[in-house]
């Protein structure tokens, strides 16, 4: 049985390679494409482990060329056009799916412009997960509107699986208008205006800005009855939910910490408990490939 995210998310190889990483791919589920200039394609699973992909037993060559008319394919142009998208680390590709490139880069005024060289690619294969937030919606959910609710885990948990399953179930269920700030274009992943990831017919998602910023746009213009954003990392982004808290606004968000004791360890995550300005936390726990999550409320602040 074919693989059809990997089918799309190979979609921008050229034929050979493409060939070959799904030929490879029919016998099992596949979470990255890498490709590195002189060293060959790889296929990465689940495990995280990275398997090489042989033609004939043979290592499948991989050239510089190869990889710059990989970055033609996937955005019709040459990689120098697509500067402003390599802002956020990687170019967003139809169907969710993103690419990463390394290489030799330009930089200016602090910033990469583009690329002189390419060195490697790393092509990051979208899976939806749908019904992920099934066990917690109910509790997010309670009444006439959602708790505000922080999603908690270390890295790798699925925070932004759970952001965008809860989005989903809440557009679809209680029909709230949802303001996303995608920053990353790794919740909705907009390509040409349309979400290639489900978040629900009652979502506006604004791609590309900066959360702080983003959430202040979508608060003012588009009149939310939810925001959402993904990984709150920054005193900008505080001040932000602060102000949609105080103007009456849920908020659903993520950060990085195991648990409430160690969100309060950290200065910018004990801001957002002194101010409660969320009631509760969902704790997403993992037990080797089981992953699970409980609701926990928030102590009220006079």
């Amino acid at each position: 049985m074919n693989d059809t995210a990997l089918e799309q998310a190979a979609a921008c190889l050229p034929r050979e390679l493409r060939l070959a990483a799904l030929a490879k791919g029919e016998r099992g589920r596949y979470e990255e494409i890498r490709l590195r200039a002189g060293r060959g394609m790889f296929l990465t699973g689940a495990d995280g482990r990275e398997e090489q992909v042989l033609l004939g037993g043979e290592v499948l060559p991989v050239s510089a060329d190869d990889l710059s008319l990989v970055v033609e394919l996937a955005t019709r142009a040459s990689f120098q056009n697509a500067a402003e998208k390599l802002k956020s680390g990687f170019l967003p590709l139809k169907g969710g799916h993103r690419l990463g490139l390394c290489g030799t880069v330009t930089v200016r005024e602090g910033s990469i412009t583009g690329f002189r060289e390419l060195s490697s690619l790393a092509i990051r294969i979208a899976r939806p997960v749908q019904g992920f937030a099934e066990p917690v919606v109910a509790q997010v959910y309670q009444g006439e509107r959602p708790g505000s609710t922080l999603i908690l885990s270390p890295p790798g948990y699925g925070k932004t699986t759970l952001l965008r399953d809860l989005i989903r179930l809440i557009s679809l269920r209680y029909h709230l208008r949802i303001g996303l700030a995608d920053e990353r274009g790794e919740v909705a992943a907009l390509w040409k205006g349309v979400p290639q990831m489900d978040v629900g017919p009652t979502t506006d998602v604004l791609d590309g800005c900066p959360k702080a910023q983003g959430l202040m746009q979508l608060l003012r213009g588009m009149g939310p009855q939810l925001l959402a954003a993904d990984e709150i990392t920054a005193p900008e982004d505080v001040a932000a939910l602060s102000s949609a808290a105080n103007c009456g606004v849920a908020l659903l968000a993520t950060a990085h910490a195991a648990g409430v004791e160690e969100l309060g360890q950290r200065p910018l995550y004990r801001e957002l408990l002194e101010q409660g300005i969320f009631q509760q936390v969902c704790i997403l726990r993992r037990e080797g490939q089981r992953r699970s999550c409980t609701v926990e409320a928030l102590p009220c602040k006079g």
